[in-house]
């Protein structure tokens, strides 16, 4: 019979495999870190996104909308796929506060792929519970129910604040949808509590508005006015449109029951006015239908089906069960007061249709929660005979480890001892190696960062460099406007840091675009594509890395302004032909290029414009089958010393946007 190997044995034979596993570990070297490009554009589009936010915030959908569709693009194709999905939510947010519902549930269940990606639980619980709100509001209850409880299966609520208030004010809505009115006011003050100590304003205001809402269907009226009122005071100090299209409305609603027609009517269509403005397309039915049924009652039965068949135009678009109920019903009153029975008789069934759909589709609701909370239970029987099982394999596991620690201490004590003296000699060596790799490293990196590889190499090989003729090279200048008077607004410090912050990112887009850097001359910057080494794609190379100068440049500009910081604007020129290149000095020697496409490519930037890209006829010729840019001419330029000069600004050809539906929904959303 074969015998196993005894656990000493094959302990201290692992153990020993473990220390050699160490040693050769500890004595690799660790190559230095460098910054990327792939550093530099995230940098520009962390820095897009806070401004995006705060356009957001402003109300600024339009503006805000292209700035984090940019940077989605940016973050997908570095694989940051959580900032991606925070893009895409925001995008989804700029359609839910401009009423486009079809666009916005797109962009949420793309956010939530993102996130998943990413495994990224917060972020997949926002998106499911910003699906759920938007479900809910368009009277997709069973829809919505689903959502809020996958947001719950995840259990990340305990540990998110901001999850947590938002699903606390969700149930809230689910328990008002089925008119406990008691318990929907529990959880609509728990969430104004936890948002308030968020320091949430914008979700603050929305509590105290869902809080109005119960006193005003339990027709305390009063109450219901003051929590309105607290809401609308905040929506104004924000500013925020959508809260006070909600607030408005729902006033309107309160001076409709308490019979002051004329104050809804001044409620109703100060929110029609902000609906219409930000195309919120669900509340301008709502409030077509409320102006409608206003109109019947004071006895303008005209007015009253006009509006209320816009209104059900609307619903009908939406597919929303509960505004065609509602506008229905509304045209059946109208009709009937006219006198005209056979349209009254027509809205009338479909008033039934649509109030028999609504009953199936609680009775389906109240049954698929009935199953979730039977499953439940279910769960906490298995998940406690699982516990169990668990702590008895637990016990015996224990036990053999406790019989096996003795002998493991004592062949550790051993073994300890001889990796000491090992480790100890390792150490050394390894220590001597990497101080003489450092240092070789920071020479070579230092030569690097002077001269391009090729010309470094030929220097340390002959100890000098031959010049050299190139036929097609292309030449790039930039330029800052007005630099003095901007740097007169800075303290010195602040000076050099925007240009070092500025020339640094230049420096990496050259890199990324495999072009040379020349040389700074005060804020001028100049580079080169095609050489040391030609290179046929140099020309397209350069107008590229000039675009996303500019397209930092201008980012740079947002964030400064918004932040009351100066800021520059800058020109860049560029021409391409031959040129001679080489070192020149023996002291503090640099690499440099001469020639007339050095003074015509500076003449293309002195006859440029603020954030423009100005390039020469031989570019365009070069360049203007290439479907990537887009060539504006501008028609012979007089260059100072050169005459007149046929110009082009160039751009990279945009995708045109797309157009969206206007739609609306509300339930409390997250970032």
């Amino acid at each position: 019979m074969i015998q196993n190997t005894p656990p000493s044995v094959t302990f201290i034979y692992r153990f020993c495999h473990f220390l050699c596993f160490t040693f050769l570990i500890a004595g690799s070297v660790i190559a230095q870190s460098r910054v990327s490009a792939d550093e530099l554009a995230k940098q520009q589009a962390d820095s897009l996104f806070n401004v995006g936010d705060r356009l957001l915030d402003q109300g600024a959908y339009s503006q805000a909308k292209p700035i984090f569709e940019k940077t989605k693009e940016i973050y997908q194709k570095l694989n940051l796929l959580r900032n991606a999905g925070n893009s895409i939510n925001r995008m989804a947010l700029v359609y839910y506060y401009q009423g486009n519902y079809t666009q916005t549930l797109r962009l949420f269940e793309q956010s939530k792929v993102s996130y998943q990606k990413a495994n990224d639980v917060k972020g997949v619980a926002s998106a499911l519970n910003n699906m759920g709100g938007l479900h809910y509001f368009l009277g997709n209850k069973l829809q919505a129910l689903n959502l809020y409880k996958q947001v719950i299966s995840l259990k990340i609520t305990q540990k998110d604040p901001q999850i947590t208030a938002a699903t606390t004010h969700n149930i809230g809505m689910i328990y008002r949808s089925i008119k406990d009115y008691g318990k929907a006011l529990v959880y609509y003050q728990k969430a104004y509590v936890l948002f308030k100590e968020l320091k949430d304003s914008v979700s603050i205001t929305q509590s105290l508005n869902g809080i109005g809402e119960i006193y005003l269907e339990k027709q305390q009226y009063p109450q219901a006015y003051q929590y309105f009122n607290q809401s609308l005071t905040l929506a104004n100090q924000l500013n925020h449109k959508l809260r006070k299209t909600e607030v408005l409305y729902n006033l309107g609603s309160l001076s409709s029951r308490q019979h002051k027609p004329d104050q809804a009517f001044s409620y109703y269509n100060q929110s029609l006015a902000i609906a219409q403005q930000t195309h919120n397309t669900h509340f301008i039915g709502n409030l077509k239908i409320a102006l409608g049924n206003l109109l019947q009652d004071t006895e303008k039965q005209t007015q009253a089906v006009e509006s209320c068949r816009e209104g059900l135009k609307i619903a009908e678009t939406l597919g929303t069960t509960t505004l065609k109920l509602e506008a229905c019903e509304c045209l059946y009153k109208a009709y009937k007061s006219l006198g005209n029975k056979g349209l009254a008789l027509d809205f009338h069934e479909r008033v039934i249709a649509y109030k028999d759909s609504q009953r199936i589709e609680e009775m389906v609701s109240q049954t698929q929660a009935m199953q979730y909370q039977k499953q439940q239970l279910l769960d906490s029987v298995s998940h406690a005979r699982r516990a169990y099982l668990v702590q008895q394999k637990h016990k015996e596991e224990v036990k053999v480890k406790e019989e096996q620690r003795n002998l493991i201490i004592l062949s550790s004590a051993f073994l300890s001892i001889l990796a000491i003296g090992l480790w100890s000699r390792l150490r050394f060596v390894g220590k001597s190696k990497k101080r003489l790799q450092k240092e070789k490293d920071r020479s070579e990196n230092l030569l690097l960062n002077i001269l391009p590889k090729e010309i470094a190499e030929e220097l340390k090989e002959k100890g000098s460099v031959e010049a050299q003729n190139f036929s097609s090279v292309a030449i790039l200048f930039s330029d800052f406007k007005s630099f003095t008077q901007t740097a007169e607004q800075m303290t010195p410090q602040q000076l050099v840091e925007e240009i070092n912050i500025c020339f640094r990112a230049f420096d990496l887009i050259s890199e990324k675009y495999n072009i040379e850097k020349i040389k700074t001359i005060g804020d001028a910057y100049m580079a080169a594509g095609g050489l040391p080494n030609q290179d046929q794609a140099a020309t397209r190379n350069i107008v590229l890395a000039a675009l996303d100068m500019q397209e930092f440049i201008t980012a740079r500009k947002i964030e400064n302004d918004t932040n009351g910081k100066p800021a520059f604007e800058m020109r860049i020129g560029i021409h391409s032909g031959s040129v001679v290149a080489g070192i020149v000095g023996v002291k503090k020697f640099q690499y440099d290029v001469w020639g007339d496409t050095v003074n015509t490519a500076s003449r293309m930037e002195s006859n440029s414009e603020p954030g423009k890209v100005n390039v020469s006829e031989t570019v365009y010729y070069l360049l203007k089958d290439d479907s990537s840019f887009t060539f504006q001419p501008r028609g012979s330029v007089n260059a100072k010393g050169k005459g007149d000069i046929q110009m082009y600004f160039v751009e990279k050809k945009r995708m045109e946007s797309l157009p969206y539906e206007s739609v609306s929904a509300t339930g409390h959303l997250l970032r």
